[in-house]
């Protein structure tokens, strides 16, 4: 734990000369242009989602799933919360149309953006990422949910590019355990190489090339993946 959390503060200190000079290390600028052009095409940046502050326990937020089941109770010296039994697929439903009206602009439902979320874990852990690299892939592919730039067809290229986006700049990767990353990207995703490689430019763009985050977004998330571990 001690040593992950000394991490938060070491990230290798790439230039975004390097990072440019890394992404498009396996492709060149035309391939990179037609990802961006694809991403833009398929998600415009929507004016509703780029006004939204990220918030790193938003959709991480537990209270997303009561909804309409949730009954606080008040009493003279303290107040309580009650919770009724309710089938998991009407709480999933529940839940899903919660989210739906407060993020109009957001084309993925909750429990899909979480399910993404888990399956970059297990991957991260596969690949034996630290604990502060999958947090940082989460708050990269988080602020491309908030924007609204996900949607069916992008989403798995999106979740992929974050996490080796962030494998690179937090780590010091060697060319062989980058090539071992995306072979694991493109088993779990089933998506084609080049794709991806195109799609890290096309995210790191989305990102106006802020990939080195303050604490208060990366920690919440830290936090809660090593009382999971």
């Amino acid at each position: 734990m001690k040593g992950n959390f000394l991490l938060l503060h070491s990230y290798r200190a790439l230039s975004i000369p390097d990072i440019l000079r890394e992404t498009c290390h396996a492709t060149n600028w035309s391939l990179a242009w037609r990802g961006i052009s694809s991403f833009l095409l398929l998600c415009p940046g929507n004016e509703v989602g780029e006004l939204v502050e990220y918030n790193p326990n938003l959709l991480d937020d537990p209270q997303w799933p009561c909804g309409k089941h949730k009954r606080v109770l008040i009493f003279a010296s303290y107040m309580t919360t009650v919770i009724e039994y309710v089938k998991p697929s009407d709480l999933k439903k529940d839940m899903n149309e919660t989210f739906k009206d407060k993020f109009p602009h957001i084309k993925l439902t909750l429990s899909k953006i979480r399910s993404l979320k888990r399956e970059m874990r297990n991957l991260s852990i596969e690949c034996s990422l630290e604990p502060v690299t999958v947090s940082m892939a989460y708050v990269y592919f988080e602020k491309l949910v908030l924007q609204g730039k996900l949607n069916k067809q992008n989403r798995k290229l999106c979740a992929g590019a974050c996490v080796l986006l962030a494998a690179k700049i937090s780590s010091d990767l060697r060319k062989h355990e980058v090539k071992h990353l995306i072979d694991k990207l493109e088993e779990r995703f089933r998506f084609n190489r080049r794709d991806l490689i195109a799609f890290e430019f096309t995210v790191l763009v989305a990102l106006e090339l802020a990939l080195y985050l303050p604490d208060n977004q990366v920690l919440p998330h830290f936090r809660r993946l090593t009382q999971q571990s």
